[in-house]
């Protein structure tokens, strides 16, 4: 069986924004049994000079949507980085799973021979699409995706492993 670059990378943005999405659900669930505004969590970091949930949030859903838009050379949807509450924040996973879902194997056919170039304010990385995959969206994704899993686990949200991970195949 060969895999491609579709199979390593739409289908586990999808999986990891889909458990993200749940751990939001415990995470509303969890303020709401506490007693407590929910706008706490969504503010919440890890120590002062890292981006707070929200962030980290937008910050996985870009990787995601940037990664299929570019592996499948389309345009990308923007979002406009204003989710203010959890509810928002699982409206903009959504967003970008659904985006994620219209993206084909077939649109990814002949990408691994692609380079594929990330611009920042300060400089510019080039990968092949492989290389992009696994060294730049996979890793980074999965940063902000656990970095979401911390704030929720150190606010005393009731999660696991098993929450990130999501129901094993």
């Amino acid at each position: 069986m060969t895999l491609s670059l579709y199979d390593f990378s739409i289908p586990a943005l999808i999986r990891g924004l889909t458990n993200l999405s749940a751990i939001l659900d415990k995470a509303a669930a969890h303020a709401a049994a506490k007693k407590f505004d929910s706008l706490v969590l969504v503010q919440a970091r890890l120590y002062p000079d890292m981006h707070p949930l929200v962030r980290q949030i937008q910050i996985a859903c870009d990787t995601a949507k940037g990664a299929a838009g570019r592996l499948a050379d389309v345009e990308v949807p923007k979002h406009e980085d204003n989710e203010v509450t959890l509810d928002d924040l699982k409206k903009r996973i959504a967003k970008t799973v659904d985006f994620l879902k219209t993206v084909t194997p077939e649109q990814l056919k002949g990408a691994e021979d692609r380079t594929i170039e990330i611009k920042f304010p300060n400089g510019a990385w080039k990968f092949t699409a492989p290389a992009y995959v696994t060294d730049f969206v996979l890793p980074n994704f999965y940063f902000h995706e656990s970095m979401v899993y911390a704030l929720l686990r150190k606010s005393g949200v009731e999660i696991g492993k098993g929450d990130f991970l999501g129901a094993i195949q």
